[in-house]
């Protein structure tokens, strides 16, 4: 008997910011690796998480959301959007039931992609059968994808059709990585995360866009992991609100940060916060190679 071809491709999901990409990629992978939160631009890095079956391997890539960069971070970040396009054998091309596309760069970069594109319309539970019509008609017209396909992330409507056209189109090939590994990020990296999307959900305005985290020590015992973060700002003002009178607005966000590795790591962990001024850091070519924003 014939062996059943092994078929293996990387899908990047991309797309511009609060169209819900990242809760499209945890719902994808079954675990959550992306951050979420309601702020645009809470995704930074190329995030990548892999499915494996017995018999295909998915390798997902949730990419920042699409913006007109501004100054060196942004630059960086559609520099992995780029990348992630480069690199893909399907296009996760995630649209919402409000969104009208207005930047024609990303339409027509995407119009001479060499693979298959699917159009996915997000937050359909928030919209009637006939605005959901619209919105194909919409897209058919303005972009002529491979597929337009109706979804939900949120409530997972439309994911296990999806999944299935996403096996009909990646390519056979053996797996890329080991088919225990879940994504290509080292666990630091989802700690600083993890403190990332605290300090999106406790801080308003700019304060959440100015910050960075680095984790400086991270020493895994039997029972109790040892992590030391540093929290990296543009102005002192900056540092004097992180941390909050008396300290309780950065001893909030240790705390909630915490739960969260524990049930990731399912360890006890031990937390320690700083907060340091790095002026202009999104500008500084140095610092953002630091942070792993090289290309």
């Amino acid at each position: 008997m014939a062996e059943t071809p092994h078929k293996a491709g990387f899908v990047s999901i991309v797309g511009k910011p609060n169209v819900g990409k990242s809760t499209l990629m945890n719902a994808l992978v079954g675990e959550k690796l992306s951050i979420i939160t309601s702020k645009a631009q809470t995704t930074r890095h190329r995030i990548m998480g892999i499915l494996n079956g017995e018999d295909f391997q998915i390798v997902y890539s949730d990419t920042p959301g699409i913006i007109k960069p501004q100054y060196a971070l942004h630059e960086s970040m559609m520099s992995f959007v780029r990348t992630s396009l480069e690199d893909a054998d399907v296009i996760l091309f995630v649209t919402d039931i409000y969104e009208k596309h207005d930047e024609d760069d990303v339409i027509k970069r995407l119009q001479y992609a060499q693979v298959p594109i699917l159009l996915l319309i997000n937050k359909i539970d928030q919209a009637t059968e006939e605005e959901v019509k619209e919105k194909v008609a919409y897209w058919q017209e303005k972009m002529n994808p491979t597929e337009i396909l109706p979804i939900s992330a949120l409530h997972r409507t439309g994911l296990e059709y999806l999944f299935e056209r996403l096996l009909h189109f990646l390519p056979e090939h053996p797996a890329y990585y080991p088919k225990d590994e879940l994504t290509d990020k080292p666990e630091r990296f989802f700690v600083s995360e993890i403190i990332r999307e605290k300090i999106f959900l406790n801080y308003k305005k700019e304060i959440p866009y100015s910050c960075e985290v680095v984790i400086e020590e991270f020493k895994e015992e039997e029972e109790i992991i040892r992590i030391r973060a540093e929290i990296s700002v543009e102005r002192k003002s900056q540092k004097g609100i992180i941390i909050g009178h008396k300290g309780e607005a950065l001893k909030k966000v240790g705390m909630q940060a915490r739960i969260d590795m524990e049930e990731f790591f399912q360890k006890k962990i031990f937390l320690d916060l700083y907060v340091r001024v790095n002026e202009n850091w999104r500008t500084d070519q140095r610092l953002l190679r630091r942070f792993g924003y090289s290309e």
